[in-house]
């Protein structure tokens, strides 16, 4: 299984970085992140440049396509040529967004008739395009997730190991990287965060 992380100009490293280094942790068991650019290479809020893993036509094919945040995401939803490279199916795929991520997904028509999660600098945006913005760190539907505040991006790694893999692998990643002494109490956040979601829709 093959998970898009997708990364575009001024982005935030937390986000695309804690979500695919998470998952990728789970290499051995067949789910794989790369880092999905629009160009060969990108550079970040901070300015840290980085080469794209994947193009961003590897979001088709790919299981699972997780949107990043940045500075530059309200450009990315004005900009018709880079949204219509951006061809999801959420009847086939995970899709997950972070922070300003949702934006994108709005754009796309993926959020219709559900809330969604997002910062706070970002709220006020995605509330424009008609969506519910809630004050939890995340929310999943379906195959529709999204997380807001950067540390909540092990909460949308954590959704899509347990979709894939099972919540034995999520553990097991969360426990390797929790702090020290701190082991049980994350893994049993971060869970909690996916599980609500789960639980508010029976």
């Amino acid at each position: 299984m093959q998970v898009a992380v997708v990364t575009f100009d001024g982005f935030n490293e937390l986000d695309s970085f804690i979500a695919s280094a998470l998952i990728n942790r789970c290499r051995k068991d067949g789910l794989e992140a790369f880092i999905t650019t629009p160009t060969p290479q990108v550079t970040s809020m901070n300015g840290v440049e980085v080469t794209g893993q994947r193009p961003m036509e590897f979001v088709t094919e790919a299981d699972v396509v997780l949107i990043g945040s940045g500075v530059r995401t309200r450009d990315v939803v004005a900009d018709e040529r880079l949204i219509s490279r951006l061809s999801l199916d959420p009847a086939r795929q995970l899709i997950g967004s972070q922070c300003s991520g949702a934006l994108v997904l709005a754009r796309l028509g993926l959020l219709v008739g559900m809330p969604a999660c997002t910062d706070r600098t970002s709220r006020p945006f995605v509330e424009a395009c008609d969506v519910t913005v809630l004050d939890a760190p995340f929310h999943a539907e379906g195959n529709i997730a999204t997380a807001g505040g950067c540390l909540a991006s092990q909460y949308l790694a954590s959704w899509v190991i347990t979709r894939v893999l099972g919540e034995k692998a999520a553990r097991d990643v969360l426990e390797y990287v929790a702090p020290v002494g701190e082991n049980q109490e994350t893994v049993e956040r971060a869970l909690r965060a996916v599980h609500a979601s789960e639980a508010a829709l029976h």
